[in-house]
């Protein structure tokens, strides 16, 4: 029987770490293990981790990052696959059955599954993630600089050896975070990938609402380009030396484009919005028309949603900015 880790990383999480933990605790595959790396946290997470005594192996070590967390969790990992929870995260209890079923029918480097959007106190919102499937073979994609669509951290499942020979990336004080993109876009050029089409697990967003621009937990959306083009540039520059393999210089992805977008959008006034339509628009227009993972009905729509965001009536024009940035603007019932 193959065997699976469930890595969580942690950082002063502990308000959601017991959910986290005993989701995975609770999975009905038999040989599923429970890792978790604790980050260096202040707050109480420490004697929740160690209340769990041997049902979870742990590690403590000094605060240094994510990449820091997932450079020693892959070190430690001793089993077949690996899903990389995140510490607020939680995953439904046949989650792990699943993936493994999946891995065995064909030799997959990922499984990747969809998640449920919700709250912060638990509550499904009725959004789901990623949109869209990859397809199976993302690496010619990937060498024509297109990120593939993939769900967060949590919805991702990993043949070990093929972390490893991403991992570990260089640990710097400027790059501490987005260990996932890694991950997530290293291991799909060693291998298929694998997409199942339902939930297995619960995401949680903390600081979006209906009513915001922002999807994101850790990153605000004026900071993540930047972060995205550095995240790129380490994976071209590990891509070249580990695996012989020259990525672009540039990438195309819509949620960069998007989270651009709303930066220069978002409550500017008309004739700013204008202005970035006439002059700065052409790589956003360019991941919605070019984009190789979204159907014609799709490409339409966005692309008149981005031509309501440039009407003079703000009411309309500020909610098709909502909808295009955050699934959440698309679901009614969400706590404002």
């Amino acid at each position: 029987m193959k065997s699976v880790t469930i890595v969580i990383c942690n950082y002063n999480y502990e308000r959601f770490l017991a959910n986290a933990i005993d989701s995975a605790l609770a999975q009905d595959y038999p040989a599923t293990s429970v890792l978790v790396v604790d980050d260096g946290s202040t707050d109480n997470s420490h004697k929740l981790i160690e209340g769990y005594g041997s049902l979870i192996a742990t590690v403590f070590k000094r605060n240094g990052g994510q990449i820091s967390a997932y450079n020693r969790a892959i070190q430690e990992l001793d089993s077949d696959y690996a899903i990389l929870l995140d510490a607020d995260d939680i995953l439904y209890p046949g989650a792990v059955s699943e993936v493994v079923q999946q891995f065995e029918s064909g030799d997959y480097a990922k499984v990747q599954f969809r998640i449920d959007v919700i709250t912060s106190d638990g509550r499904l919102t009725g959004a789901r993630v990623p949109h869209s499937d990859a397809p199976t073979d993302c690496k010619p994609l990937l060498l024509n600089g297109w990120l593939y669509p993939s769900p967060p951290g949590s919805g991702n499942a990993y043949r070990v050896s093929a972390l490893r020979q991403i991992f570990p990336i260089p640990e710097t004080s400027e790059v501490r975070y987005g260990a996932d993109f890694y991950a997530i876009y290293g291991v799909a050029l060693l291998g298929p990938i694998a997409s199942i089409p339902h939930s297995l697990g619960g995401y949680r967003v903390h600081h979006s609402a209906a009513l915001d621009v922002a999807f994101a937990n850790s990153e605000d959306v004026r900071k993540m380009p930047k972060a995205l083009s550095i995240r790129w540039n380490i994976l071209r520059l590990t891509a070249r030396a580990r695996l012989g393999i020259e990525l672009p210089a540039q990438f195309h992805d819509f949620s960069y484009e998007k989270a651009l977008f709303c930066a220069k959008i978002s409550g500017a006034p008309l004739l700013s919005r204008w202005r970035w339509a006439a002059l700065e628009s052409r790589n956003y227009v360019y991941s919605i028309v070019a984009n190789p993972f979204w159907t014609l009905k799709k490409k339409i729509g966005t692309i008149v949603l981005s031509c309501l965001c440039l009407v003079p009536y703000s009411p309309l024009s500020n909610y098709a900015v909502r909808y295009i940035s955050n699934p959440l603007a698309r679901h009614r019932g969400v706590a404002r």
